[in-house]
């Protein structure tokens, strides 16, 4: 509140020119601003006169200030209103009212006379709108009357957004972590290959779901001789070569994984055909008779590789067929290395 204004001559009932032109307020404009800062000054012929500070964030000046309310605005509550003057005698002051065109916004306002012939003072807020004004129009608790609820319900808004941010933010690095651990527990640390437990998970997999595949157990020959002549980082070097060779004999779904030791087994989906697998088998087999080097000197190794596939035994085990893949691996040990061996029903052949 502030102090009834003296009269300076020329003006009527001491009154600024903005205030003379726009009705007596018993107080500043500033003031105003701060306590509706969504205000609207409408005058007796209808014009737009003033508007609070808010709706400039919503609407250019150039689009506000000298139009006509009932041009800028839809009525919506109450109805059959002809002349804005009319709104604070009808539902005590209550009003409902839209944007015409361009910004999108609903209000919710109350309507009090000035004066005799001064027009009228409009307060309007968002109402429930107010979150998707805020979201449109990028509006802070500044644009707010400091003791609008809205101001408050936007802080627990801006602490749930930020809650949910670092929420957010903690649940994707704990997916990744998650992801990380995972991948480690079925990772081969040495090769980069999955190992056993990844391999028995993929396995069952397919089984679960019925999807054919072919099966290879691939054992390497005088690896031991590799490591007991240059020694164990001679071995994980082969080991290292073996696995490349081993993945770029397959493709990208298809498994590959260190079983153990100098064992693998791979897995190829989808591929249950003897023929095309026996081919892949001894592709495998040529590449590792090819030398190794290792600090200048040529490591020498084979490989002896079992064969069968899902629909060989179709009602076996996951172990079953292990067990089966095992004894071909064997036989090919058996039958010389450097080799590889299909497994039958009732009888290995090669």
């Amino acid at each position: 509140m502030r102090a009834p204004p003296t009269r300076p001559a020329g003006t009527p009932g001491g009154r600024e020119p903005e205030e003379a032109e726009a009705g007596t307020l018993p107080l500043g404009f500033e003031a105003l601003d701060r306590f509706m800062p969504m205000h609207v000054i409408v005058a007796a012929d209808g014009l737009i006169r003033r508007v609070g500070p808010t709706w400039l964030r919503l609407r250019p000046r150039g689009e506000l200030i000298g139009r006509a309310f009932l041009e800028v605005f839809e009525l919506r509550r109450p109805t059959g209103i002809q002349n804005v003057t009319e709104l604070p005698n009808r539902d005590g002051g209550r009003f409902s009212t839209a944007f015409r065109k361009g910004a999108r916004g609903s209000f919710k306002g109350l309507a009090v006379h000035l004066g005799p012939e001064a027009g009228l003072l409009a307060n309007l807020s968002f109402g429930i709108s107010v979150l998707e004004a805020v979201e449109t129009y990028d509006l802070s608790a500044k644009d707010f009357a400091e003791t609008d609820l809205a101001v408050e319900m936007l802080y627990l808004v801006e602490a749930k957004s930020a809650a949910m941010a670092e929420s957010k933010k903690l649940n994707q690095r704990l997916r990744s972590a998650k992801v990380a651990a995972e991948e480690q527990a079925f990772t081969d640390t040495l090769t980069g290959l999955k190992n056993r437990r990844a391999m028995n998970h993929v396995l069952m997999q397919l089984r679960s779901a019925r999807i054919p595949f072919g099966l290879l157990h691939v054992d390497l020959d005088y690896f031991k001789q590799v490591n007991d002549t240059y020694g164990h980082a001679a071995g994980d070097e082969v080991l290292q070569s073996v696995a490349r060779v081993l993945v770029s004999e397959t493709r990208r779904e298809d498994t590959v994984a260190r079983a153990g030791g100098d064992e693998f087994v791979l897995i190829l989906r989808d591929l249950a055909d003897v023929s095309q697998l026996h081919e892949i088998a001894h592709r495998i087999i040529s590449s590792l008779e090819r030398p190794i080097p290792y600090n200048g000197k040529m490591c020498r190794i084979s490989a002896s590789v079992g064969l069968t596939t899902s629909e060989i035994r179709p009602g076996a085990s996951i172990d079953q067929l292990l067990e089966d893949v095992d004894g071909a691996l064997y036989a090919s040990k058996r039958a010389g290395r450097g080799r590889c061996t299909v497994v039958e029903l009732d009888r290995l052949r090669e």
